[in-house]
């Protein structure tokens, strides 16, 4: 089984053809409770059990960092005793950091290993600081005509068991992990931060591509709770370019839905 997190539809999407090449399953963390998670469900795949979701500044996203710590230890107990290899696969725009090693970090608190950790580049969706957009259309084309040979090779690694530790790290890998992603953890997640635009149109896109159900609709308008996991699904999808975060998305474009790759 696959376990994943995707917003944008990155992860889904790397998620969802790595188990049509192993013949697996591919679950959302969204829809599938940690705690309630048996064995039974996992099955012993001699694929093991894989992990895929996106870089969120250098760093592992909370959501499924929550996930792991929630794992039911009988459920750990018996990946331990029967030596079920557990890898990961991170997509990001071009760089992993140390993102990696936390993931490692967070397996062992629980007394669990990782053999394998990939990455795979995708087009950039990350829009909420200074300095950050999505890519051009030459360079999200590239990203995604590349993507499907990366997925692959990773997907055929891990067929015969050729464990490896071969992310992207990128410049500075243990810099930017170690500062940045703690100051997106505090700065960076603000939901009272969204709103719409007077160019919303109440279509209520936005709330149906939360994979949290953080947002409601109210008087055909988006209102936003707590639970927000700073994914930008809502942002992109809007038909209108009406979703905004504070003044940190003016003039900053979209991955629309009709962008993303589709699986073959």
């Amino acid at each position: 089984m696959i376990f994943y997190f995707s917003g944008t539809g990155n992860s889904r999407y790397v998620a969802e053809v790595m188990a049509k090449d192993l013949h697996d399953l591919a679950v959302s963390i969204c829809e599938s409770k940690s705690d309630e998670i048996s064995i039974s469900e996992i099955g012993f795949c001699n694929h093991g059990i894989g992990f895929v979701f996106p870089i969120y500044s250098w760093g592992v996203p909370p959501i499924m960092a929550s996930f792991i710590n929630s794992l039911p230890q009988n459920l750990i107990n018996t990946i331990i005793k029967n030596d079920i290899p557990l890898w990961m696969t991170a997509t990001c725009g071009d760089e992993v950091g140390n993102a990696h090693k936390m993931f490692i970090k967070l397996l062992n608190n629980r007394g669990m290993a990782l053999k394998g950790a990939w990455s795979v580049i995708m087009p950039n969706t990350y829009v909420l600081l200074p300095g950050f957009d999505i890519d051009s259309d030459d360079v999200r084309e590239r990203k995604i005509k590349e993507a499907p040979g990366r997925i692959r090779t990773i997907a055929d690694t891990i067929k015969i068991g050729k464990w490896e530790i071969n992310p992207m790290l990128g410049s500075m890998p243990a810099l930017k992990t170690a500062l940045i992603y703690p100051l997106f953890k505090k700065w960076g997640i603000f939901p009272s931060k969204w709103k719409a635009s007077e160019k919303c149109i109440g279509c209520a896109q936005c709330s149906k591509s939360c994979p949290v159900d953080n947002i409601t609709m109210s008087n055909n308008k988006p209102q936003w709770g707590k639970n927000c996991t700073s994914c930008l699904a809502c942002y992109h999808v809007c038909p209108m370019h009406a979703i905004e975060y504070g003044a940190a998305t003016r003039h900053k474009g979209q991955y629309k839905p009709d962008q993303r790759p589709e699986i073959k």
